[in-house]
């Protein structure tokens, strides 16, 4: 999933990894913690070495889209040809690892580059999984309640009410996209602080 997020915000402009980790933050930050370091520059390398992407330095980048720094010396990241056919595969994905917590929000941040087909199946497919995770909790509500502490029921039910508000806002893209018409402008995920609304 980060191979997709970092080949989506390179397919924009070259960056560098500093301004790669945070264009990542702000466009996963509703789905995901920080990206750290620790992680983004072993992918960067594994991605370089299976020729997706490319270096070039700072003063070098000017051929592409400016870097969003003029710090000379640095290395500027650039997805290639081959990187871009990735990308254009990965987009096109629709199966199970869509539809877990993380798989779906890399490739919900990027839903503006994929067609509706496929936006509409990684919406049936998450609603369908959290669906489930919704019935299990309720499963566990409704048979072991009186077992459990009030701590762990509150939280039970804070997961089982999360799940029903995503339903919900899922339902909600689902009709959209069914029908046709431009999405609403408000498509922040149930829960985020950005949209003001409690979680």
């Amino acid at each position: 999933m980060l191979e997709l997020a970092i080949l989506g915000l390179l397919c924009e402009t070259p960056m560098h990894g500093y301004e790669l980790r945070k264009e990542l933050t702000t466009k996963l930050g509703a789905f995901r913690a920080a990206i750290s370091y620790g992680t983004l520059y072993p992918t960067l390398r594994r991605l370089r070495l299976a020729g997706l992407i490319s270096e070039l330095a700072d003063d070098d980048s000017a051929a592409g889209a400016p870097p969003l720094t003029s710090r000379r010396g640095r290395v500027v990241y650039k997805i290639t040809a081959e990187g871009k056919e990735r990308l254009t595969a990965l987009l096109a994905c629709t199966g199970p690892e869509t539809y877990d917590d993380e798989g779906f929000g890399v490739h919900f941040a990027f839903f503006a580059r994929t067609d509706r087909a496929t936006r509409l199946r990684i919406l049936e497919g998450r609603r369908r999984r959290i669906e489930e995770r919704r019935e299990g909790l309720r499963d566990v509500l409704g048979r072991a309640a009186e077992r459990l502490d009030t701590y762990t029921l509150a939280l039970q039910r804070h997961g089982l009410d999360a799940c029903e508000r995503e339903v919900r806002w899922l339902e909600e893209l689902i009709a959209h996209e069914r029908s046709g018409l431009p999405q609403p402008t408000d498509h922040t995920p149930p829960g985020d602080s950005r949209s003001g609304r409690q979680p």
